[in-house]
């Protein structure tokens, strides 16, 4: 199809979304001359398939990966990205099957660590999960259309969401490794520094995380903790979400807790041990329910509270944003999910 007028345009828009492969906002037409030019880049071979796809059990190729990249309005320097988070998704313990069709709000977020964050101008600091940046934006839009128009997660047919949420067509940011005091994301998942990484997690929603008052760590760490007391995300598996919460930490507080001596992994240990769900403050069947499934598993504490996750290395923690004091809880699908990273492959361009 052609893009060369305003006539052809919009009847590409049209052709496009009667096929069934809009996400609802205007596509870049896929026109063969732009695929070529983003797989040529790169120099990956069409037909290599990337990992295969659920629902619909379809194999996502390079080609099918970048013309998706195209209608998303993608740079073809952010294809190896986009590649590497559709090859995580497919990871068994990510559960894509289940976040494709539960009728819950699951999406994936999309982390990028390394070298290639800079390299193809991704948003690290302010703003960093909202508009104004073209990699955040278009790279996580064009994982959620592969997600759609290669997993067959199709509104209403395969993605059976009740509501959805925003970040269904865009989440996807930066971590700002330069403004934070530890290790980061990737490092703690087992790469090296200097590699390029993508972490992918599957998200039922943000809350806003407000401190401007606290004078003490620990009271700062309260603070987050209360936060994430939702009994909505409550799982019958017996954790708040998923049981593999991310907070998105702004430099300004990671900056503060690390001067008052808090690595990383204390203060996942200090979450870990400050979020406890009473049981008595859930709806009488909404407990009744979780006992029972406790008393299937064999818990060793029918009873006791609801915990944020099976361990405090759970607890996944990245640094994002620019000045302020304004965090993010994120928490995972509770329908049962993992985070999974990967490299991000180097194609004739690094």
């Amino acid at each position: 199809m052609s893009a060369d007028s305003d006539d052809a345009w919009e009847k590409a828009q049209d052709e496009l979304a009667a096929a069934g492969r809009s996400d609802g906002l205007p596509l870049v037409p896929p026109t063969p001359e732009r695929i070529g030019r983003m797989l040529g880049m790169h120099g990956f071979r069409p037909d290599a398939v990337v990992a295969k796809l659920m629902p619909a059990f379809a194999d996502a190729t390079w080609r099918s990966i970048a013309e998706n990249a195209v209608m998303a309005g993608c740079r073809p320097e952010y294809l190896p990205v986009i590649g590497a988070a559709t090859e995580a998704l497919a990871a068994d313990e990510f559960n894509l099957l289940g976040i494709q069709t539960t009728t819950g709000s699951a999406t994936p977020v999309v982390i990028v660590n390394g070298p290639v964050a800079g390299a193809i101008g991704m948003n690290a600091a302010g703003n960093a999960l909202g508009p104004g940046n073209r990699a955040n934006a278009t790279i996580g839009r064009a994982v959620r259309l592969i997600l759609q128009n290669v997993g067959g997660a199709i509104p209403g047919v395969g993605d059976m969401a009740t509501l959805g949420q925003p970040g269904k067509y865009t989440f996807c940011f930066a971590e700002n490794e330069a403004a934070s005091p530890w290790p980061a994301l990737h490092v703690e998942r087992g790469y090296a520094a200097d590699m390029s990484v993508v972490t992918v997690v599957g998200a039922s929603g943000n809350v806003e995380i407000v401190d401007s008052s606290s004078a003490s760590a620990e009271d700062v760490i309260h603070t987050y903790a209360n936060s994430m007391l939702i009994a909505g995300t409550i799982s019958m598996s017996g954790y708040i979400g998923g049981g593999e919460p991310l907070i998105i930490m702004p430099p300004e507080h990671a900056a503060f807790l690390s001067a008052a001596g808090y690595t990383k992994d204390k203060v996942k240990a200090a979450m870990f041990d400050a979020v406890q769900y009473p049981l008595e403050r859930l709806s009488p069947y909404v407990r009744d329910r979780l006992i029972a499934s406790r008393k299937t598993m064999n818990a060793a504490n029918v009873e006791g509270p609801v915990r944020l996750a099976a361990a405090a290395k759970d607890v996944m923690i990245v640094v994002a944003g620019g000045v302020g004091i304004k965090a993010a809880y994120v928490p995972t699908w509770s329908g049962g999910t993992r985070a999974v990273s990967r490299k991000v492959p180097v194609g004739r361009v690094a």
